[in-house]
């Protein structure tokens, strides 16, 4: 079932709107209904991400909990990280 939104803008407003949105092919609803179903996607996205965060923040702290995480130093994990970042940057080279 469809919702209707409705608000509130002045005169002005509105008139400059609906010209902006003629000038595009488009009705002034039609650009109201486009920015939120876009809005209401990124919206979907950030709580998607946000729910995988927190399955992996989870699962890390599973992992600590039943012992089997692994732990590195900072200087060992720095210089593994600058390695890794040295493969990626030379395959691009090649």
């Amino acid at each position: 079932m469809d919702a209707r939104i409705q608000f509130r803008v002045d005169e002005e407003t509105k008139r400059l709107a609906q010209l902006m949105a003629e000038s595009q092919g488009r009705t002034l609803s039609d650009a109201c209904r486009e920015l939120t179903v876009g809005l209401a996607e990124e919206q979907r996205k950030s709580m998607t991400h946000d729910l995988w965060l927190t399955e992996q923040i989870n699962a890390a702290f599973d992992k600590f909990d039943s012992g089997k995480a692994n732990f590195i130093e900072h200087d060992e994990a720095k210089s593994l990280m600058d390695a890794r970042k040295n493969k990626v940057r030379n395959r691009d080279k090649i």
